[in-house]
């Protein structure tokens, strides 16, 4: 994705011959939706987009996303492609490129293949989560969630049907200080099945293990 026509018109010719198809957008709020629409199998991504910081775009795209991402950046924008990498990008390429470099790296990130990751849109009872747009909706209207229920919400998704021990879960919404605060997580698996479980007594989606984490089925 980037806002640069003749670039964009000059990689969906050379990654086509590689036997993609493609798909471009010039603002990254599109970029996000049409990632929803149509999963990709590959990102390339330019940091230097007129809406949306490229590392934000990068950050939401792995809240569902696990497909590779290369993200296509200025010399002088160092600090941002670093910023990129630590968001979930598997690599970059500094513009002005050599087309062999950048088809080298989209065959080296392919060859890693697309990690398991999390729908972009969940169905839990009689709600819709859309995890690209962080929006819930339901019989009811909107769904407000907070962002450590979204994370939540995030990371279960990624792992539907398996179990996620509650070490696990707390370490990858907040890391290690989430782990001293005791009975937060119960708190806050309650808070989402008030919000979004038919009958939250009887959760059939946010599942407790007893004494050993909790599991998303669909």
């Amino acid at each position: 994705m980037d806002p640069e026509p003749q670039l964009v018109r000059v990689l969906q010719v050379s990654i086509g011959e590689q036997g993609y198809d493609t798909d471009s957008a010039a603002t990254g709020k599109a970029c996000l939706e049409l990632a929803a629409r149509h999963p990709p199998a590959l990102v390339l991504l330019s940091l230097d987009l007129p809406d949306l910081s490229g590392v934000d775009v990068v950050r939401s795209l792995r809240r569902w996303s696990q497909a590779p991402i290369i993200v296509l950046a200025e010399r002088e924008h160092s600090r941002e492609q670093l910023a990129a990498l630590d968001a979930g990008a598997d690599d970059y390429v500094i513009k002005p490129f050599d087309m062999n470099e950048l088809l080298a790296r989209v065959r080296a990130v392919t060859r890693r293949g697309i990690r398991p990751g999390a729908p972009a849109r969940l169905t839990v009872g009689q709600h819709t989560l859309d995890l690209a747009r962080r929006e819930v909706s339901g019989p009811g209207g909107h769904v407000e969630l907070t962002p450590v229920e979204w994370e939540i919400v995030e990371v279960l998704a990624r792992h539907a049907g398996r179990l996620v021990t509650r070490v696990q879960l707390l370490t990858e919404v907040g890391g290690q200080e989430y782990l001293r605060e005791g009975g937060s997580l119960r708190v806050l698996m309650s808070r989402l099945r008030h919000k979004l479980e038919e009958d939250p007594a009887r959760p059939r989606h946010l599942i407790t293990e007893p004494g050993l984490g909790y599991r998303f089925t669909a």
